[in-house]
């Protein structure tokens, strides 16, 4: 008897355990999320064989692989980037039959770094994940709202931070764009980028996270100091990082951000993909209706279009209500990556005018990734571009080196030309470029670009300029805005050797009475 009660209990006891652990046996197929405390949300396809898995990371499309063993999971993912080959790695232990703590061990934003979050992995609905579909306008021209009528100046959150940033290091840049001088060489503009928001309240309200608790009070504080401020959205459910969206509250986001005193705002596309498609119609739409949103907020507010330059954004920006619109994909602090960027910009700078702006994406001025003389590169094809100057760097820490290119109020000067007018690229010699862009006061800014990895001895000629054909080079100065001096103004033309990944940038004008 005391056999069979034994066998009995051990047989009840094995039973219990098997109804506490039923996940042991549960296929993980289907949809899941990585959800990271005041962070973002991250969307996997998971599909598992034996102990054997691959997941389908949503936003970016990128396939893992990994394993579920005695309920740890792991998930990893090897990169290869401009910095390197790098690893992206999640590890987890199940909590329930659909949910299991996890962290994420990836690189940060510079070379060396390593960023882990911590978070929970949990199935969800996908259905939730991709609402239906709301209506979008048609195309219409959207009234000029009269901003930046040459290219806006500011900073940027991304470039340096990524998403791991807070309201103090805001802040702190606000700080710092004043006491180094960069306010006062005319960048004015603060802009959050992703990693503020959170959810929503009872109210349908967007609401700031643990790191950026009152977002009008940031916003007080950056005007407290003479400057501008912007934040980013998109018209997406998420954003790209999976932080909360504008997609359904586009009113009430815009009435929100005016409200709380923004000027600025970055609309990217990254989760608009679960709900529009990549045509121009929903392109257009999308954008028009944030930008019919921020018209009627009753507030000024500087609409920056972000799709990465699809479907030739250039061509209808301005129409839906755009000052600036990215024109390519996010640039790397890299030689490559800026170069490639840059000069594709000039064949399309006919539509860029007062007030509407083509956008190659930020600086990387300062972030350590490429040579001076490439960085005064990076400067001056911006300047000559009439690109918009986001510095994305840190302010607080910035060598005079960097401080000298970023503040450098003569190719400043050049970016911000009332006369606006594209730069003419003359036939390229090899890795030489010679860019001329004329400017307002009879006055000419001409680019000398070594694209090579060697010097090479780059000329141009002074009736190229077309400044008075009547002057034969006698009556003009010219000053180089790098070196600060002038530039003897004699024969036909003018030759500088230019180091590699150089660039000599020289203003040309016709003598005035009195200072240059």
């Amino acid at each position: 008897m005391k056999l069979k009660s034994l066998f009995f209990a051990l047989s009840l006891g094995s039973f219990a355990c098997a109804l506490a652990q039923p996940s042991a046996q549960s296929s993980l197929d289907g949809y899941w999320e990585y959800r990271v405390p005041n962070g973002g949300v991250t969307f996997f396809s998971l599909k598992q064989t034996g102990e054997t898995l691959t997941a389908i990371e949503d936003d970016h499309r990128t396939s893992f692989t990994g394993t579920i063993q005695s309920d740890k999971l792991r998930l990893a993912i090897t990169v290869q980037s401009a910095n390197g080959t790098f690893e992206i790695v999640y590890d987890g232990v199940r909590e329930s039959a659909d949910k299991f703590q996890m962290s994420r061990r990836a690189p940060g934003v510079r070379p060396g770094e390593v960023f882990e979050t911590k978070g929970v992995f949990k199935r969800v609905d996908r259905d939730a994940v991709y609402p239906a579909r709301l209506p979008l306008p048609p195309l219409e021209d959207q009234p000029d709202n009269g901003l930046v009528r040459t290219p806006p100046m500011g900073w940027n959150s991304w470039n340096h931070y990524h998403d791991q940033f807070d309201d103090a290091t805001v802040r702190g840049m606000a700080d710092a764009m004043v006491s180094s001088g960069m306010a006062a060489a005319g960048y004015k503009y603060i802009i959050v980028d992703e990693g503020w928001s959170s959810s929503r309240d009872a109210n349908g309200n967007i609401v700031g996270n643990a790191r950026f608790p009152d977002m009008k009070a940031l916003a007080d504080y950056v005007h407290s100091k003479g400057l501008k401020i912007g934040i980013y959205s998109s018209p997406g459910p998420q954003v790209c990082g999976g932080y909360q969206g504008s997609y359904g509250h586009e009113e009430q986001d815009a009435g929100t951000f005016a409200a709380w005193g923004y000027d600025y705002l970055k609309y990217d596309w990254c989760g608009a993909r679960r709900v529009y498609q990549r045509t121009p119609a929903d392109l257009e739409g999308a954008y028009q209706k944030m930008s019919e949103a921020l018209a009627k907020s009753g507030r000024p507010i500087v609409y920056s279009l972000c799709e990465y330059g699809w479907g030739d954004v250039w061509k209808w920006g301005a129409k839906a209500g755009g000052n600036l619109w990215r024109t390519t994909g996010d640039i790397s602090d890299h030689w490559e990556s800026m170069d490639r960027i840059g000069f594709a910009q000039l064949d399309i700078q006919q539509y860029s005018s007062a007030g509407h702006w083509n956008d190659p994406d930020m600086l990387e001025v300062g972030n350590g990734g490429m040579t001076a003389d490439e960085y005064r590169t990076h400067m001056s094809l911006w300047a000559l571009l009439r690109a918009p100057l986001i510095a994305g760097n840190d302010l607080r820490t910035m060598t005079e080196e960097t401080k000298s290119i970023l503040m450098n109020a003569e190719v400043i000067a050049i970016d911000q030309d009332p006369e606006a007018l594209p730069a003419v690229r003359t036939p390229p010699q090899d890795t030489s470029e010679v860019l001329i862009r004329q400017l307002a006061n009879e006055a000419v800014a001409v680019g000398l670009f070594n694209r090579g990895a060697a010097p090479a001895q780059i000329s141009f000629r002074w009736d190229s300029l077309h400044l008075n054909a009547n002057l034969g080079g006698k009556s003009l100065e010219a000053r180089d805005l790098w070196k600060h001096e002038a530039v003897p103004v004699t024969g036909d033309s003018y030759t500088a050797l230019v180091p590699p990944h150089g660039v000599v940038l020289v203003r040309v004008a016709v003598k005035q009475l009195g200072t240059f």
